[in-house]
């Protein structure tokens, strides 16, 4: 199936630097559209993708995000694809989390999910019409060790998502989740820089002590796999989905 609705189109993605987000520029890119890419200033002076604007973000800052919407649509017009990609993963046991650090995770994956995609809607709807799409994880939905303020900011960006694709229906905007598991990026394998690859296995195989389950498929997703899941819920095809939770996650979670 060849997926349509991306020619010419004006898309923003936030995350932009990170393994997931370099993957669905490129696949909006290849689509025709026109592509905004945004991350911090030194993401994306490390990470960029030849043929997007770049334009740095702090995703915690609400007017910040309004402000680059306005800004892009002066510049390439109405804002019709939305992807927020941006997200840190923090491992580490609850009952020993600085509160600091909870402040810092729910501030980038929930807060910054309101901030970014309020403003990809707001757009969409003074535009009538438009298609967005985030990123968040299976942990959103299956309780994780040592993954607590990371799995309840992406449970809650999840739910934001779907209060805001209800919100957002009688505009005809669509608003989609797509939930990765494992995914081979530089966060997760920053994860096993000294374990000799014995993460991965762990992974896949599953972890009882862990109450983790390993991996159907015997593999672990490719930044790829995520974004081919994006592109399906942003284009034409999907025009009659929204509110969605679509997980790619290799049946780990045992969950349709």
């Amino acid at each position: 199936m060849h997926l349509t609705g991306f020619e010419g189109k004006t898309a923003i993605v936030s995350g932009a630097a990170g393994g997931i987000g370099q993957a669905v520029v490129r696949a909006l890119l290849d689509a025709g559209a026109k592509v905004v890419a945004t991350d911090t200033e030194e993401a994306l002076a490390a990470n960029s993708v030849a043929g997007a604007e770049n334009r740095p973000l702090d995703v915690r800052d609400d007017q910040a995000a309004e402000a680059l919407v306005a800004e892009v649509e002066a510049a390439h017009g109405p804002l019709g694809l939305g992807v927020h990609a941006a997200g840190v993963l923090a491992i580490g046991p609850l009952l020993e989390l600085a509160p600091e650090e909870w402040d810092r995770v729910l501030g980038i994956n929930a807060t910054g999910t309101f901030n970014v995609t309020r403003a990809f809607g707001r757009a969409m709807a003074r535009n009538g019409g438009g298609a967005i799409a985030a990123v968040s994880s299976n942990a959103a939905g299956i309780p994780r060790m040592n993954m607590g303020v990371y799995a309840a900011s992406k449970a809650a960006a999840t739910m934001l998502i779907r209060c805001l694709g209800l919100e957002l229906a009688g505009h005809g905007v669509r608003c989609n989740i797509v939930a990765p598991g494992s995914t081979l990026t530089p966060m997760q394998t920053g994860m096993w820089a000294e374990d000799g690859g014995a993460g991965e296995r762990s992974v896949i195989e599953g972890n009882l002590e862990a109450y983790r389950t390993g991996i159907p498929l015997k593999k672990l997703a490719t930044p790829e796999d995520i974004a081919s899941a994006v592109m399906f819920l942003l284009s034409d095809q999907a025009g009659h989905v929204t509110m969605a939770d679509l997980y790619v996650d290799g049946g780990g979670t045992l969950r349709a």
